[in-house]
């Protein structure tokens, strides 16, 4: 046996690899426990009532709570108050600029929604919670809570996944001197490149709803240069937004066959955007937004220097130049839950219809090297079933037709299920495809342990099509060391395989397989990553050069 596969993840810092990794279960189903608890006053009156009255929004009073909590006896050590001198508190102007309600506003309960969901999205947030305080005269205090986590990580990574090394000397801080901009300073080697990066990113400038963001990259294979300014849709109700966007990117495509690179290129990439989008907000229950805009992508291909596996045959540069015009339908449904894809942070789950779409024409007239039209179209569904069962589904498809013939096309479907058959367990399958026609040739479709099969290589399988399946028994527990992390644990199986011959010939060995158990670990102090994953993968098809296990740490968005 030997160690391969998976990812190894090892921060050193400061103080922050003590309240980085993280980990728990703490069931918050229908939120039954919140990590907040600042429950409405009695006196209030409900959400119904109160719009029904007409009231009006009175005193807003903003409360950022620090990482650890003082009055808490478990809480109170040394470390634990290092830790919350050490750490700049969130602004209350950065949380004032997320808010989607003022003093002196007409009170609605989903405005109220809304922005607890928008604050938890935050990577320097553990939880938010807003509430009604107090009702005289018809007008309504209201309250703001949030927890900081710490978001300052000086430190050095290293990971290994499908026989490769992947290391990182970071400086970052996602919660920048307390205004909610991210400030990174890197080296990162990946399986790919070895790269120094520099980035801002500004969400909220100068305490508005305009966003912008920075990034300069210099790489062992080329480099990167991205510079984003514009004014999202920031809220169902938000009646327009803007873009504009360049982006330069020099860097070598790796084509793999069974994890192997057989090829390389050097591609050089620039786009552009600006775009533009309206909507008449939040009516019964649905939100409609129409977007148009201009968009301007050129690929130029050319020969990798130095490289062991260079390209026979290059692929044809592209130029694409498309006014565009998209819409997207929304419906407000969404609701609060607990310990599904998190461990022991409030979650909040799609329960309703979304549906996007966009078309555009690329021509010679706007500077393309091609006359076609490009299409997109995406949707998502989230079911309650009975018996605390949950359905999500989503589907996309995307193509051009170019002198009628389709090109580029690739289609994907999933489902994913989630049935809480005990208290803290929880079922969870996954099953999803993708097929593709006509792929333009940097492209790949590709399956192996970076995406699915944990028991195999990365990038192992190529082709046209793919399928995967995967069924996951979750167990959530109450333990919670040095209040610290919450811990959880997972077994697993996935079964996958890709179809056809991709644009480097066919590279499948057929249904794949694998078993594994493992820990789950949900941050709750921090915002470097939300679950460490610590898993052992077991492939079941004898393939040589295939090790027995695969052991893998991940740090990872969800459990």
């Amino acid at each position: 046996m030997r160690f391969s596969g998976g990812g190894c993840l090892i921060a050193f810092t400061a103080l922050s690899g003590a309240i980085t990794q993280s980990a728990f279960a703490a069931k918050l189903t229908d939120l039954e426990h919140t990590r907040i608890e600042e429950p409405r006053p009695a006196d209030v009156p409900s959400d119904r009532e109160l719009e029904a009255a007409g009231a009006i929004i009175g005193n807003v009073e903003i409360a950022t709570r620090n990482i650890f909590d003082e009055s808490d006896p478990r809480e109170r050590n040394g470390l634990f108050s290092l830790a919350d001198r050490l750490h700049i508190r969130t602004k209350h102007a950065t949380v004032q600029a997320q808010l989607l309600f003022a003093s002196g506003d007409r009170y609605l309960g989903r405005k109220l929604a809304e922005t607890e969901r928008n604050i938890r999205l935050l990577s320097y947030v553990y939880d938010a919670r807003i509430v009604p305080v107090h009702f005289a005269d018809g007008k309504v205090d209201i309250r703001v809570i949030t927890n900081d986590v710490w978001t300052l990580s000086p430190g050095i990574s290293f990971s290994r996944s499908g026989g490769t090394n992947d290391t990182k000397f970071n400086l970052q801080d996602t919660n920048f001197l307390g205004w909610g901009k991210t400030l990174q300073v890197s080296r990162g080697s990946t399986v790919d490149r070895t790269s120094n990066t520099v980035s801002w990113t500004d969400p909220n400038v100068l305490g508005s709803r305009w966003a912008s963001d920075l990034t300069y990259a210099n790489s062992t294979d080329g480099s990167q240069r991205a510079v984003l300014l514009g004014h999202p849709f920031y809220s169902l109700d938000a009646p327009w937004s803007t873009k504009i966007s360049a982006i330069s990117f020099d860097r070598t495509i790796s084509r793999y066959n069974l994890g192997n690179i057989v090829d390389q290129f050097k591609d050089n990439q620039t786009s552009y955007e600006l775009s533009g989008g309206v909507s008449s907000g939040l009516v019964d229950g649905w939100t409609k937004r129409w977007t148009f805009g201009m968009r301007y992508d050129r690929n130029l291909f050319q020969a990798a220097p130095l490289s062991s596996a260079p390209a026979k045959i290059l692929p044809t540069d592209r130029t694409l130049s498309y006014p565009f015009v998209g819409f997207d339908v929304l419906q407000d449904a969404y609701k609060k839950i607990g310990d599904e894809n998190q461990i022991g942070r409030t979650e909040d789950l799609y329960f309703g219809t979304q549906v996007t779409g966009e078309i555009g024409y690329s021509s010679s007239v706007f500077g393309a090297d091609r006359t076609g039209v490009v299409l997109s179209v995406k949707g998502l569904r989230g079911l309650e079933l009975p018996v605390q069962q949950q359905l999500f589904l989503t589907g996309d498809i995307s193509s051009r037709i170019e002198g009628g013939n389709v090109r580029n096309l690739i289609a994907d479907a999933a489902a994913k299920y989630y049935w809480r058959w005990r208290q803290n367990w929880l079922l969870f399958a996954a099953i999803s495809g993708t097929t593709t026609s006509s792929l333009d040739p940097d492209k790949q479709l590709l399956l192996g342990g970076d995406n699915g099969l944990r028991g195999y290589p990365l990038r192992f399988e190529s082709g046209t099509s793919r399928g995967i399946f995967t069924v996951e028994q979750r167990f959530y527990t109450d333990w919670y060391p040095f209040r610290l992390v919450r811990v959880g644990g997972a077994v697993f199986a996935d079964v996958g395989r890709t179809w056809g011959s991709g644009v480097i010939g066919n590279s499948d060995p057929g249904l794949l397989k694998d078993v594994g158990f493992g820990m789950r670990l949900g941050n709750t102090r921090s915002g470097l990553g939300n679950v460490l994953h610590v898993d052992f993968a077991f492939p079941l098809n004898t393939i040589a050069g295939i090790s027995r296990f695969q052991f893998l740490v991940q740090t990872m968005q969800s459990f």
